[in-house]
C-alpha cells in the first residue's frame, strides 16, 4: 500500500550541484540527487541587488493597506517561515483567514502554490496575498506607487534592475529572488544521507526512518517530503470553514477536500498542522492516520486501509521526524529581517 524509497548512497554525495552563483555567500544550490527545479532561473536570474530588495520587501509592511502586515507576519524564519501562533492566518484589522499558513521552502521545486493549487507559477504567488481581504486587502496599483514613494526603494530598484522605476513585474521578481534562496537541505538526515560528521543517525531514528519509508513516503517522498499532489487525507470536514480544498478552483468534484501535500521539512517547528492547523502536536497528527480518517468519495487510494502502528512505532516515527531540523536553515542570518 505504501512504497518504500530506496536512494542510491552515490547519489548523495558530499558535493553539492552549483545551478547559480551570485556573490560570495550568496548561491542556489542543487543538493546531488535532487530532482532538476522547476523555476524558469533563465528569466529571472538572482543577483544580490535583487535577493536584497525582494528579503527588505518580504519583512516590509508597505505591501498591506494599512501597513501593519508583511509577509514575515505569518512566515516567520525560525518556526520555518510559517506562523506557530494561531490555527488560521490573521491581516490587516485582526482579520481571520480560512487556512493555516503554509511554509516557505524549497520553493523553486513546487509545481503549484497555496493549499489548494489556486497559484501556478511563483512569481504570481505573492499577488494572492497581498489583494485578499482577510490579509492585506491592497492593490499592486498602491503598493507601487507607496514604493515609488521613497528614494530608499527606488535606490534598491536601480540596483536591482538598472532602473529606478518601480513596477509592479519587478517588485514580484524580486520577491521571487528572495523566496527562491529559502532552500533546506541541511537537517541531520540529510548529513546522514550523504554520510556526513553529525549525520550518525541512533537505533531509535532509524527504526522511525523504516517506518517512515514504509508508511509515509507515498506522499511525503525523499528528498522533498512532498510529492507535489493534492489528496483527502481523511481529515473531517471544518463544519464552519466548510473547505472543499481543491475543488474551489478546478469546480470539479472529484477535487473535493484534496490539499496540496506538504513537506514535512522542519516539521519540529511548524505546527499547527494540517490546512487549517487543527492538530498542534505530532502524535495527535499519528492519531490521525492510524484512528481518525474519515471515509469520503475522495478519500487518497493510499489510505482506504488503515495505517498501523505501534505506540512505540508512533515514537519512533516522531524521533525520525525530528531529524528533519535544519538549524543551519532557520538561523541563517541572510534570511532573517534587513537591518541595515
Amino acid at each position: 500500500m505504501f512504497s518504500k524509497i530506496h536512494f542510491a548512497p552515490a547519489l548523495f554525495c558530499l558535493f553539492f550541484v552549483l545551478l547559480a552563483f551570485t556573490g560570495d555567500d550568496l548561491k542556489f544550490v542543487v543538493p546531488a540527487g535532487w530532482p532538476k527545479p522547476v523555476y524558469d532561473f533563465s528569466k529571472n536570474p538572482i543577483t544580490p541587488a535583487g535577493f536584497q530588495l525582494g528579503r527588505r520587501l518580504f519583512y516590509d509592511p508597505i505591501l498591506s493597506r494599512d501597513t501593519t502586515i508583511s509577509c514575515a507576519s505569518c512566515h516567520l524564519q525560525a518556526t520555518g517561515f510559517t506562523h506557530v501562533d494561531h490555527q488560521l492566518s490573521h491581516g490587516i484589522y485582526g482579520r481571520v483567514g480560512t487556512r493555516n499558513s503554509p511554509v516557505i521552502l524549497n520553493m523553486a521545486w513546487n509545481k503549484a502554490f497555496m493549499w489548494d493549487g489556486g497559484v501556478n507559477h511563483l512569481d504570481m504567488q505573492p499577488l494572492s496575498p497581498i489583494t485578499s481581504p482577510d490579509e492585506m486587502d491592497e492593490t499592486m496599483e498602491n503598493v507601487v506607487r507607496k514604493l515609488n514613494g521613497t528614494a530608499k526603494y527606488r535606490g534598491m530598484f536601480y540596483a536591482a534592475f538598472g532602473d529606478s522605476a518601480v513596477t509592479g513585474q519587478k517588485t514580484l521578481l524580486a520577491l521571487s529572488q528572495f523566496v527562491l534562496m529559502l532552500n533546506s537541505y541541511n537537517a541531520k538526515y540529510d548529513k546522514y544521507i550523504r554520510k556526513e560528521p553529525g549525520g550518525e543517525f541512533t537505533e531509535q531514528e532509524l527504526r522511525g526512518l523504516s517506518i517512515f519509508r514504509k508508511r509515509c513516503a507515498s506522499c511525503h517522498t525523499e528528498p522533498l517530503f512532498t510529492n507535489q499532489e493534492f489528496a483527502n487525507n481523511g481529515l473531517p470536514v471544518d463544519t464552519t470553514l466548510m473547505d472543499t480544498g481543491r475543488m474551489k478552483i478546478t469546480g470539479n468534484p472529484a477535487d473535493s477536500l484534496k490539499f496540496k501535500v506538504p513537506t514535512l521539512r522542519n516539521i519540529q517547528f511548524t505546527y499547527p498542522y494540517m490546512h487549517d492547523g487543527r492538530f498542534k502536536k505530532l502524535p495527535e497528527v499519528l492519531k490521525h492516520y492510524t484512528t481518525g480518517i474519515q471515509k469520503s468519495k475522495t478519500l487518497d487510494a493510499r489510505l482506504q486501509l488503515p495505517i498501523e502502528m505501534t505506540h512505540e512505532e508512533k515514537i519512533d516515527l516522531v524521533a525520525f521526524l525530528l531529524t528533519l531540523t535544519d538549524r543551519d536553515f532557520l538561523f541563517d542570518q541572510r534570511f532573517g529581517f534587513p537591518r541595515e
